[in-house]
């Protein structure tokens, strides 16, 4: 095993953005007079997947989901107080960058909204490649997405790592036939994510450069 590049999931892997989403969620519903009901715990549990399956979920019906998510994005930012780095995310990935490992980000989020996030918290810096939501492009847990960001980076499936904190995530990686390693510290409980059979399973940031080291090509 040699891994020479790590893919990393944005929500609950690289940012705690629960609240944020949550929030955001909630004033769009309230601007577009959609009524609903959204436990927040149940909401948090589903993060991950797409909005679209997150509100089928909930019997809320979305009218104009286009117009939703237009709105969703010009009130994210207005809420990004409430979302902060994981411990040891940027220490993390300025060591693997200096190590010559290439990065990357693979999130359901839109495209532009990805890149902005990045910049906000100023990661965007140690990243390769930045995959968001693109139009005809598959989401996780299809291996399209991820396999793009590995030909675009001209890396070997077999010394790449998929990172993140949903089933979606492994599934994701073990699609594409890469490596895979589960965080606890995101929105799911370690027994879900140790049922879908990860390659490693860590709950702490850090831990990704030693596992990164122990086994670099």
């Amino acid at each position: 095993m040699k891994i020479n590049c790590v893919v990393f999931d944005l929500d609950g892997t690289l940012v705690s953005s629960h609240l944020t989403i949550y929030d955001t969620t909630v004033a769009t519903m309230k601007k577009l007079g959609i009524r609903g009901d959204l436990p927040k715990e149940e909401f948090y549990s589903r993060l991950g997947h797409h909005f679209i399956d997150i509100f089928r979920e909930f019997n809320i019906e979305i009218p104009d989901f286009e117009k939703f998510i237009s709105i969703y994005k010009s009130l994210y930012f207005g809420f990004i107080n409430t979302s902060s780095l994981y411990p040891g995310v940027t220490e993390t990935l300025t060591r693997l960058k200096k190590n010559k490992v290439k990065t990357a980000l693979l999130t359901t989020k839109g495209q532009d909204q990805a890149e902005k996030i990045s910049a906000y918290f100023k990661i965007d810096k140690y990243l390769d490649y930045i995959m968001g939501r693109r139009d005809g492009i598959a989401n996780k847990p299809s291996p399209e997405p991820l396999e793009i960001i590995l030909n675009e980076l001209g890396v070997q499936k077999s010394q790449s790592l998929m990172v993140g904190d949903t089933e979606l995530d492994i599934q994701c990686g073990k699609n594409a036939g890469i490596w895979t390693c589960a965080v606890t510290f995101g929105y799911r409980k370690a027994k879900e994510l140790i049922n879908e059979r990860p390659d490693f399973v860590i709950d702490n940031f850090e831990k990704i450069f030693n596992i990164v080291m122990e086994n670099k090509g």
